[in-house]
């Protein structure tokens, strides 16, 4: 009898433990050679980065940094359907609605990382193999190296929910060519394989069966410096015939998009979209006016303005962004309709974009004092 309760203790200790790891398995970290590997694993949620994830990668980040043995730093995401999708969002909703901390935790958490991977002295592989959003953009883009593949799907889609496109999107989006960037981030336009890499976002594009070849040959480097990775990547991306002949998507739009999209302020875009009247023009038309309106003049302010901020300042401005959409209506309104109830008919408030002030907006970029994110 004793004996079975003593086994009964062993296997509750073990499973104990065993629960204990999973939560730690959501990101795995390891080093293989000269090469610090991160693996987003949490496939069931499209690897979507949740606080304690992020919480275990930014310092693992800032020691191999430091670390003489350490050359470079791979980040990729289990799964085989994304990178990572984004943030974990439902987190952020429910500890919003009971005015959680988590929802100043995660944004601090994330933004110190993007800056992180921004800073890195040690070259940054992503390996943007499937979906890559949001969250997922800014865990990738700011570093030295981002391999697309056919299975790359890229976007910023944070309007349709109330938000706006952050972890850095204010620097990134509007150095893309020409207005391309403001377009992505007002209509959350999605980008697939090889156009990753003509928009700018990728660096290299690889065929999705030979990334783990790639890593392998990544980790094998002797004491490899940022050239020998390039070189690395570069004879990879040249053997990669698929698509190549391909047109980029946006490519007739381009004069459009600049035009259109090169406007001062929301009501003017979408005041120019009216007057264009052409299919492509009416696609964005109706696109936009599916957004939340609040978030459409907000993205617009912070990519004009972000186009002439560090990355440091850019993350910054967004931190106060994040707080206004946190203390607002849209954002909750907007998961809730895309993400709980998948209704897809948020009810914005305010519901047009006359009725966003210019002094609304201007208060969401006011400096929080103390509270102000600290790089």
């Amino acid at each position: 009898r004793l004996r079975a309760l003593n086994r009964l203790q062993v296997i509750l200790q073990h499973l104990k433990m065993s629960k204990q790891t999973d939560s730690t398995t959501e990101v795995l970290l390891e080093k293989k050679g000269g090469a610090g590997i991160i693996t987003l694993n949490r496939p069931k949620a499209l690897n979507a980065l949740n606080l304690s994830m992020i919480q275990q990668i930014y310092p693992q980040i800032k020691t191999w940094e430091q670390d003489p043995e350490t050359f470079l730093i791979i980040i990729k995401g289990t799964g085989g359907k994304a990178f990572c999708a984004g943030g974990d969002i439902r987190a952020i909703t429910e500890a919003g609605k009971v005015g959680d901390k988590l929802t100043q935790d995660f944004f601090i958490g994330e933004y110190r990382l993007n800056n992180a991977i921004g800073t890195c002295k040690k070259p940054y592989v992503a390996l943007i193999d499937g979906i890559t959003m949001g969250g997922g953009v800014g865990v990738s883009v700011h570093g030295h190296f981002r391999v697309a593949t056919e299975k790359t799907v890229f976007a910023m889609p944070e309007t349709a929910i109330g938000l706006f496109p952050d972890v850095g999107g204010g620097y990134f989006l509007p150095r893309l060519s020409g207005k391309i960037g403001y377009y992505l981030a007002l209509t959350g336009c999605r980008l697939k394989g090889r156009d990753v890499l003509k928009v700018g976002i990728a660096t290299h594009f690889v065929e999705s069966e030979k990334l783990p070849a790639l890593e392998k040959d990544l980790i094998a480097l002797k004491s490899p410096s940022k050239e020998k990775i390039a070189d690395l990547l570069n004879s990879y991306h040249m053997k990669c015939t698929i698509d190549q002949e391909k047109e980029f998507v946006l490519d007739e739009h381009m004069e459009k998009i600049n035009s259109l999209f090169s406007a001062n302020s929301m009501e003017e875009i979408v005041k120019k979209l009216k007057q264009d009247g052409s299919p492509f023009a009416m696609k964005q038309l109706e696109t936009i006016n599916k957004m939340s309106p609040t978030s459409l003049k907000l993205t617009l302010r912070q990519l004009r303005e972000g186009a002439s901020m560090s990355l440091q300042e850019v993350l910054q401005m967004e931190y106060r962004l994040s707080q206004a959409c946190m203390k607002g209506h849209d954002f909750y309104e907007g998961v809730r309709a895309v993400l709980i109830d998948k209704d897809q008919s948020p009810k914005w408030k305010p519901a047009a974009l006359e009725e966003v002030s210019d002094e609304f907006v201007d208060n969401c970029f006011k400096p929080l004092g103390k509270d102000d994110l600290k790089l």
